[in-house]
């Protein structure tokens, strides 16, 4: 248990420095400007609301995480601050349930070296600088907790927990299959869990799905812009490369990143060695869990957890709004402790306890100094957008959002440089052509606005930004008949634009 405790204060202290950080991308969205986000009763009233704003158009369904941003916005008064600092208390908790779940099959010295690892592993920076991350430490502390609780014998808290995971984040839907592979790899020797509990966890389950498909089932439709127009074949091109790289961020975290789009993860159409290496992942996964039931359970159990945490935005099954993010390898994080605490356990078994304890210090210090490092990346916008240019050039992404700052700065020249290299970089995504097109028709430029705007239509023709500029650039030409019918067609899809709309109109 000391050791349980040390990790969660390691995993707390580290994070405390993001105390002085501001609201940054999609906290503000969701936390800064929500008003369910701002009062405990109005996040209550909204618990049959989706997660992002409706004019976003992304959907998906988290009342837990946003009545928790209530919750602190209540107490502290709307300090990004005080959000920041329950971020670190939330992980801490995760990485304490982490060590006391896996206990069972460590000494408890093994067991703190693992929640070391855990609590300093340089993946978590996103998912705990960043207050969206919150999503991803809620839904493992239910996890966690729900696994525990159904050891101890305590079935009610175990299916409130698993509720908790899953109204928290979608992947918090394993909730209940991580108590049954963990009561599988229990054996005949573990306690029997009563039918009841299986009918609990069952029924919170259909649920969820039941609410996810009925209020937040419009972010399944919201797909990253590499997956646009490609098949199965394409995309798995993609996303088995992004497996390996999801792989080896766990194992040597050296080069991270806030975006893993083109190029990041280069936008291959045909295999590679790295999907090659991808799908050899996939294969061996379930191989392995099945394998180590009883030569190292441990392994079995985080191994199974973290591959299907990851499932859902792996883009293996379907198309998701994201090619790679460290937040969605939070939970996958627990695989990489484990191996860690069964390689203290063998040099201890070799060559003795010292040793061991020198090597896990070394590791333990190496990933609290990457994270800490990794920090400042998530201050603010100005220092993420900084930080990304600096370390992947690569990635379009990037050079997209460098645009629009100096687009907003009246940096005419820059801002189309920065437009260019993006599309450069990677020119299938319509949305960056949309924003372009919205750009340069303020400076006049019709021509190159149409073949923006043709090009973005053409591969997603309800692209609304592309709308908008099709609207302008119909007034501009004089054709106002046109301009309206496209306004009407973008107010039918998207009726919070009535506004944006009327107001251009007139």
């Amino acid at each position: 248990m000391k050791g349980a405790v040390v990790a969660c204060l390691a995993a707390i202290v580290l994070y405390l420095p993001t105390v002085r950080y501001g609201f940054v991308q999609d906290d503000r969205a969701i936390i800064a400007s929500n008003p369910a986000a701002h009062s405990i009763v109005a996040a209550l009233r909204a618990f049959d609301d989706p997660y992002w704003p409706p004019e976003s158009g992304a959907g998906l369904y988290r009342p837990a995480t946003i009545l928790s941003y209530a919750v602190d916005w209540t107490l502290s008064g709307g300090s990004s601050g005080w959000l920041h600092l329950m971020n670190a208390l939330w992980h801490g908790l995760a990485t304490l349930l982490v060590v006391l779940v896996l206990t069972r099959w460590f000494s408890p010295v093994a067991a703190a070296a693992l929640g070391l690892v855990f609590a300093w592993h340089p993946v978590h920076v996103e998912g705990v600088a960043s207050l969206v991350g919150r999503a991803e430490l809620l839904a493992a502390v239910g996890i966690f907790a729900a696994v525990l609780a159904a050891r101890r014998g305590w079935w009610v808290s175990a299916v409130a927990c698993a509720a908790l995971a899953m109204l928290s984040k979608e992947h918090g839907i394993i909730a209940g299959v991580a108590i049954l592979l963990d009561y599988w790899l229990q054996g005949s020797e573990g306690r029997r869990y009563p039918i009841w509990l299986w009918i609990g966890l069952a029924g919170v389950t259909i649920g969820f799905l039941v609410a996810w498909f009925a209020i937040g089932r419009a972010g399944a439709s919201d797909v990253a812009a590499v997956f646009i127009g490609r098949g199965g074949a394409g995309r798995l091109a993609v996303a088995l490369p992004a497996i390996t790289r999801a792989a080896g961020l766990l194992i040597w975290p050296g080069s991270l990143s806030v975006d893993y789009g083109p190029q990041v993860i280069p936008a291959r159409t045909s295999f590679s060695v790295a999907a090659a290496f991808g799908a050899a992942l996939v294969i061996a996964v379930p191989v392995l869990v099945v394998w180590c039931r009883r030569r190292a359970p441990a392994v079995s159990f985080t191994l199974a957890l973290g591959a299907m945490s990851y499932l859902p935005t792996s883009n293996l099954l379907f198309p998701s709004g994201v090619v790679l993010a460290e937040r969605n390898l939070y939970l996958a994080v627990a695989f990489a402790a484990a191996l860690a605490a069964m390689a203290f356990e063998f040099i201890t078994s070799r060559w003795g306890a010292r040793p061991a304890l020198a090597v896990v210090v070394v590791v333990a210090l190496a990933a609290g100094a990457r994270s800490f490092a990794r920090l400042p990346a998530w201050r603010d916008n100005r220092s993420q957008l900084l930080t990304q240019l600096a370390e992947h050039p690569e990635s379009y992404r990037a050079h997209r959002s460098a645009a629009a700052v100096l687009a907003g700065l009246r940096d005419t020249a820059g801002a189309r440089r920065e437009y260019r290299t993006a599309d450069s970089l990677f020119a299938g995504d319509p949305h960056l052509d949309a924003a372009h097109a919205l750009y340069v028709i303020g400076l006049g430029d019709t021509t190159a606005a149409k073949a923006l705007i043709v090009r973005s239509r053409t591969a997603l023709p309800n692209e609304p930004i592309a709308m908008r500029a099709q609207f302008l650039l119909e007034l501009a030409r004089g054709d106002r008949r046109g301009a309206l019918a496209v306004a009407d067609s973008a107010q039918t899809r998207y009726p919070w634009e009535r506004t944006w709309y009327l107001m251009y109109s007139q």
